[in-house]
């Protein structure tokens, strides 16, 4: 465990990451999550005093920064996960965005957030909006812990950002290719380029 986030840290991936051709350089350091994740919740606890958030992560990328992140915030909350695919094995979104898994409670009268692992063209993350906000929410915001800069191609804003990142494909902390590479503590570039 970090002493000052108080959250959990990974283990000594150095061996499989050392010998991995295709991990390059960290983007972020776990140290640099850590610090953030706890302002993020700081900010998120301020912000919804008195009006208990529900987090609805985003599967599967946003499984270990929600974890992260709601043990970071110091109000009650509820918890929900559901599952959207437009990538499938590759590291391009395809455009065609379905539900995996729908969420097991209800929105109505809540104050959600969304939790994602990171917004590229913000179109997935359009979509989602669109749906859950037909739900009836009292409040609907987005927190993401990667923005990449420049890609953003709709018309709302991300209200919580943990990083801005140059449009790069990051692997580590939750986000995958082909499902390896989530237990990497930090975010490193992924050298092997944009495979369809």
């Amino acid at each position: 465990m970090d002493e000052a986030t108080g959250l959990v840290r990974g283990g000594d991936h150095g061996s499989f990451v050392d010998s991995d051709p295709l991990v390059g350089r960290i983007v972020v350091s776990a140290e640099e999550i850590g610090a953030r994740v706890a302002e993020l919740g700081a900010e998120i606890s301020k912000d919804y005093s008195g009006r208990p958030p529900l987090l609805v992560g985003v599967l599967k990328g946003a499984f270990v920064f929600m974890a992260d992140l709601a043990r970071a915030i110091t109000l009650p909350l509820e918890l929900d996960f559901m599952a959207v695919s437009s990538y499938g094995a590759a590291t391009k979104t395809s455009g065609v965005v379905r539900i995996v898994k729908d969420l097991d409670l209800d929105l109505t009268g809540r104050h959600v957030i969304v939790v994602e692992d990171i917004v590229d063209s913000g179109l997935t993350l359009a979509y989602l909006r669109k749906s859950l906000l037909a739900r009836g929410p009292e409040s609907l915001a987005i927190c993401t812990l990667l923005q990449k800069s420049g890609q953003q191609r709709t018309d709302f804003d991300v209200d919580y950002v943990g990083f801005e990142i140059p449009p790069e494909f990051v692997i580590g902390y939750g986000l995958d290719v082909a499902e390896e590479y989530r237990n990497l503590p930090d975010l490193r570039v992924y050298l092997a380029g944009e495979p369809e």
